[in-house]
């Protein structure tokens, strides 16, 4: 019916999607996203040589042979899972090298953690490169489509698509999709939105796809070795030299204890504060300009209000109704709220109760039942 580009990260959810796109008659290519910060793998050729395929450009995938230690996605395990998938369902497959455009994504990361703030890669990762990157190689095969295996679905009524929850409220994505221009949502194919997750397990096993159990990504996948604040520091020092080591204080000023570097925590966290106070004590918030890091009680991290930044919408502006829900987190539940549009791309929310742990640098995405209107950066 049409040609179809699908991004492929070795999983079960993008595996099944190629299953029903083709199911559903289409002409499928599989894409698989590679980058410059994989850990070490053995592979048939170097990605690093000479004769490596210039950035940016569809390459043929080396073989490799190696078992991650982590749980991430896009590693070269991934992409020899999403080959063998590609080899049983008789659909071309290629690898973009990206290391250029993640480059972009990991100094974001850095930055927003040397600022205090909670950074969000995977909805970045979508507006930059998936929803972003990819629509250009699409042009350059002719493809029509764009699809992946995210948990959410697109729906068109009065000729104008929406973006919806999945089906499956346990592993709806739609909050991570927030960002997506407006103008692809036309182009965009999301065949899993409509199952639920045992169901696209089932498939990939009536398939007989080797990925039908594989545990979902919990990683970021450029943090291949060690904690997300050494990966900070390391990446940070190669460039500049800041100091961010600080004083841990409570809500009342007193002094506590001391920190290695603010990019160590963030907002809502409990454990592995360092310091052990005889009751349970979270990260209110952190200070970038004293370098404090602030810890009070549970009770001490409700707030009823936010502003965000850089909004990206889904829908027209006269569109988006004053009470909607609003979601600061992609683990967490949306909440009513009342939202007012300002100037120069910002919003503010006020919740009908306190939410727990507002994190700067996350994304609040707002909702009108189960279509996804838009959203912004948490200031």
């Amino acid at each position: 019916m049409a040609r179809v580009v699908l991004a492929m990260s070795g999983g079960v959810d993008s595996s099944v999607a190629a299953h029903l796109l083709l199911e559903a008659g289409h002409e499928v290519i599989g894409v698989f996203m590679r980058h410059g910060h994989q850990s070490p793998v053995a592979c048939t050729n170097d990605p690093e040589s000479p004769d490596a395929p210039a950035r940016g450009s569809l390459v043929d995938l080396p073989v490799v042979n190696r078992l991650d230690h982590k749980q991430g996605c896009c590693t070269a395990a991934d992409a020899e899972d999403a080959r063998r998938v590609a080899d049983r369902l008789s659909i071309p497959f290629y690898a973009l090298n990206l290391d250029r455009e993640f480059k972009q994504i990991i100094d974001y990361f850095v930055d927003e953690y040397t600022a205090g703030r909670t950074p969000n890669p995977c909805v970045q990762c979508n507006n930059w490169i998936k929803f972003g990157k990819l629509f250009d190689y699409a042009d350059s095969v002719g493809a029509q489509y764009v699809a992946t295996g995210h948990y959410a679905r697109l729906e068109t009524a009065g000729g104008t698509p929406k973006l919806l929850r999945g089906i499956d409220s346990g592993k709806d994505q739609s909050y991570v999709l927030f960002g997506i221009k407006q103008k692809y949502l036309e182009r965009m194919l999301l065949p899993v939105g409509g199952y639920q997750k045992p169901d696209i397990r089932r498939l990939a096993g009536e398939v007989g796809m080797n990925v039908a159990e594989k545990k979902d990504s919990q990683e970021i996948c450029f943090v291949t070795r060690g904690r997300y604040d050494e990966f900070v520091r390391n990446e940070r020092d190669q460039k500049t030299s800041i100091d961010t080591a600080g004083e841990l204080v409570l809500t009342d000023g007193t002094v506590v204890g001391k920190h290695s570097g603010i990019e160590g925590f963030t907002v809502g966290q409990r454990k592995g504060l360092g310091v052990a106070l005889g009751e349970p004590k979270f990260v209110v918030r952190i200070e970038p300009e004293s370098r404090n890091v602030v810890l009070g009680d549970r009770e001490e991290m409700g707030c009823r209000e936010l502003t965000a930044k850089d909004c990206n919408w889904l829908v027209e502006h006269e569109e988006i109704p004053q009470r909607c829900e609003v979601q600061i987190r992609y683990n967490a539940s949306s909440a009513p709220a009342t939202v007012e549009l300002l100037d120069e791309g910002r919003f503010s929310v006020e919740f009908d109760e306190p939410q727990f742990a507002i994190a700067p640098g996350q994304a609040a995405v707002c909702y009108h039942g189960e279509q996804t209107l838009g959203g912004g950066w948490i200031e």
